[in-house]
């Protein structure tokens, strides 16, 4: 069930999908830790709304189901609850998650940069490249 503290229903695995529907991630069921599909642990969720990579840097929010990218204001993933926003593709089979590795210890998160206006377009960063610096 969806309620206000959580944008997606509780103890469900969400996949995000890139702008090609191909499944880059998901959020595992504790509602808060992104993880590639080899279990390597990507970024964490702050506050239901925020995702903020493990070494502080505030890489996007959540919007309507979807994530906005923060250097740009464009969609950069979306999911099966995603609403607005650019013309999604078809979502492709999403491949098996393998054990989840150890999650990093979460360094002091940076300051939060102001939003830039959200855009109707897809990310250029629509991809693991989301994930670096």
């Amino acid at each position: 069930m969806i309620n206000e503290s959580s944008p997606f229903p509780d103890n469900e695995i969400i996949s995000f999908y890139d702008c090609t529907g191909m499944p880059i991630f998901y959020l595992h069921s504790d509602g808060e830790s992104f993880y590639h599909y080899d279990g390597t642990p990507l970024a964490y969720l702050y506050n239901n709304e925020y995702m903020v990579s493990y070494s502080g840097q505030y890489l996007g929010w959540l919007y309507n189901g979807s994530i906005i990218d923060y250097k740009n204001g464009a969609y950069v993933f979306f999911t099966a609850y995603s609403s607005g926003g650019p013309s999604r593709p078809s979502r492709k089979s999403r491949p098996s998650r393998l054990s989840r590795k150890s999650r990093p210890a979460k360094l002091i998160r940076n300051s939060r940069p102001s939003r830039p206006s959200r855009q109707t377009r897809w990310s250029e960063r629509s991809n693991m490249s989301f994930f670096s610096s």
